[in-house]
């Protein structure tokens, strides 16, 4: 039994709203966020750029206070407005190959203690107190943790319906995007929507494992407050059928002191090796891998069947692409012990052209580049059911929500 809840949202106003949001602001290159703090005042990333700058002048505190006060600015000016009423909102993103539509509103944290709220990733503890304290000096957040569901008739079906009404944001982005953002506030469906999610037993988090853990600490810091909006944070909530899963790949800069042909000849012990000299190869389906090494592509084919498997073949975690990945190539003959912190390697998401990972490699900067078959939804699933862990990395996750369309107050 799932609880989510309506909240009033603090939003841009409807003629200044394509103007406000932006992307993450670690999306942009510095070049591209000085243009866009340079000649668009509106732009939230005035709000949350004290955070990033003079990150080696002044103290947290000061910098995230900093956030809090452009915040205030922003609504002292009229660009925010707080809605008078507690709401859901219907939010479609479209892109040039796909369409995301979900529903926006407050989950529990007591959900997520039970684990009625699943998480697949593991969470460092520095970046879980680092968000927490931005959260308690702001007052505020605005990216929603992405979360799905079992896909439901009746929940597809009042979509498609409530599309067809007069939305109260409708715009586009300079990526080509397409914004769409439905009030949902009148009692009987707000009744009617929490109702529906009483009904699914279990959610999963696909985006934003810090951020809901950060929210569960933030509670248990405050829990002694009356404070309704501490005991909720805010979610994305999307069919999981409609979320689109990327692979991330994987940039290493050496060898660990092999060459090539030893390289490869280890490789051989677990893979069937195929040279695919300059075609763009990526693999299409799972226990599949694609290398670029020394100017060359490779296909690389696990031996599913060999003795080590069959031990374990019954382990969701060893088979999952990313952990063999691992498991036999970046620990043992890599030398990569520590995925999340190890300089050696770097990390592409799956939606960039391989191009890109042969141009690093090219360029000499690194030595090898592995590409992965993307996971799917049911070994997400799989996974969070019997609390087994993701490597680091493993997948990227869309839609991506617009920072400043819409802010939760703590």
């Amino acid at each position: 039994m799932s609880k989510i809840i309506p909240f009033k949202a603090v939003r841009p106003t409807p003629d200044k709203v394509a103007l406000v949001t932006c992307r993450n602001y670690d999306d942009y290159s510095p070049a591209e966020l000085a243009s866009w703090l340079d000649f668009n005042p509106y732009s939230f990333l005035h709000v949350i750029n004290p955070a990033y700058v003079h990150s080696q002048k002044i103290t947290l505190d000061k910098r995230f206070k900093g956030v809090a006060h452009k915040y205030q600015d922003f609504k002292n000016d009229g660009v925010f407005l707080e809605d008078e009423k507690a709401a859901f909102f219907l939010y479609e993103i479209q892109t040039k190959s796909q369409s995301f539509t979900g529903i926006v509103c407050g989950t529990s944290i007591d959900d997520y203690k039970n684990n009625i709220i699943k998480k697949h990733e593991d969470t460092l503890q520095y970046r879980v107190e680092l968000f927490k304290d931005y959260l308690h000096q702001t007052g505020f957040n605005t990216e929603p943790v992405l979360i799905t569901y079992p896909d439901k008739s009746e929940i597809n079906n009042w979509i498609a319906e409530k599309k067809k009404e007069q939305p109260i944001y409708h715009f586009a982005t300079t990526n080509k995007e397409k914004h769409t953002l439905w009030k949902i506030d009148s009692d009987t469906e707000i009744t009617w929507l929490e109702k529906q999610f009483e009904n699914i037993p279990e959610l999963y988090i696909a985006d934003g494992h810090h951020r809901s853990a950060s929210a569960e600490l933030l509670f248990d810091e405050n829990n002694h407050l009356e404070n309704q909006n501490l005991n909720f944070f805010m979610s994305f909530l999307i069919a999981e059928s409609n979320v689109k899963i990327y692979e991330f790949n994987r940039i290493i800069r050496d060898l660990n002191g092999h060459s090539k042909e030893d390289f490869i000849l280890k490789l051989s012990e677990h893979f069937i090796i195929k040279t695919k000299e300059q075609e763009l190869w990526k693999p299409q389906g799972k226990f599949e891998f694609g290398m670029y090494l020394d100017g060359a592509f490779y296909a690389l084919f696990y031996k599913v069947n060999d003795n080590d498997n069959i031990k374990k073949q019954n382990s969701i975690l060893s088979n999952l692409d990313a952990q063999i990945l691992y498991d036999k190539v970046l620990q043992p003959i890599l030398g990569i012990e520590d995925l999340r912190n190890d300089e050696r390697i770097e990390y592409i998401p799956g939606k960039q052209s391989i191009l890109t990972i042969k141009e690093l490699v090219d360029e000499g900067e690194f030595e090898v580049g592995f590409m992965l078959f993307p996971s799917d939804i049911s070994e997400i699933k799989a996974l969070a059911d019997n609390n087994l862990i993701m490597p680091p990395k493993s997948t990227y996750i869309e839609p991506k929500f617009r920072s400043g369309l819409m802010v939760y107050e703590l």
